[in-house]
């Protein structure tokens, strides 16, 4: 039993960690890759709410100008989650995967509801994978560390 929850504690580790990653590479990439054919669709889509013709060039300059200033941002989350993965495993810290878990629950929401109001349901649907794929394995961790937390005392 203990053999089967370390292997599974390895495994939400193993993949908290990709997703930090990702947020990473991608918040590296996108001053790069904004204003490349590569994201066409994606500012078509933005584009579409606010402009029933094709968008003047201006407000494309601001919306890859925008999205390039999003990455540092993006690549900086990618960071602090990695940080806090670390010292989450390292020091099997609820108080870590309770930050992880507040963070997102209290990013998405919001997210999700300007997204929707922008009709731009492709973020919705990354924002609910996201969420899918993170609070599961962090709440799965949070209890896992409970018995850590009731051993030294702290709670959280």
């Amino acid at each position: 039993m203990i053999q089967k929850q370390f292997s599974l504690r390895i495994w939400l580790i193993r993949w908290l960690y990709a997703a930090a990653f990702t947020h990473f590479i991608i918040g590296l990439l996108l001053p790069w890759i904004s204003s490349m054919g590569l994201v066409e669709v994606y500012h078509q889509l933005i584009e579409s709410h606010f402009w029933p013709q094709a968008a003047p060039d201006a407000a494309r300059n601001m919306q890859v100008w925008w999205m390039s200033l999003f990455g540092p941002t993006v690549q900086t989350v990618g960071l602090w989650m990695g940080a806090l993965i670390y010292l989450g495993n390292q020091h099997r810290s609820r108080f870590a995967w309770l930050w992880l878990m507040i963070g997102i629950l209290l990013w998405a929401p919001q997210d999700m509801l300007i997204s929707m109001q922008a009709n731009m349901l492709i973020n919705v649907w990354i924002d609910a994978f996201a969420v899918l794929s993170m609070i599961p394995p962090l709440f799965i961790l949070w209890k896992m560390d409970a018995k850590n937390t009731e051993n030294t005392g702290r709670s959280v």
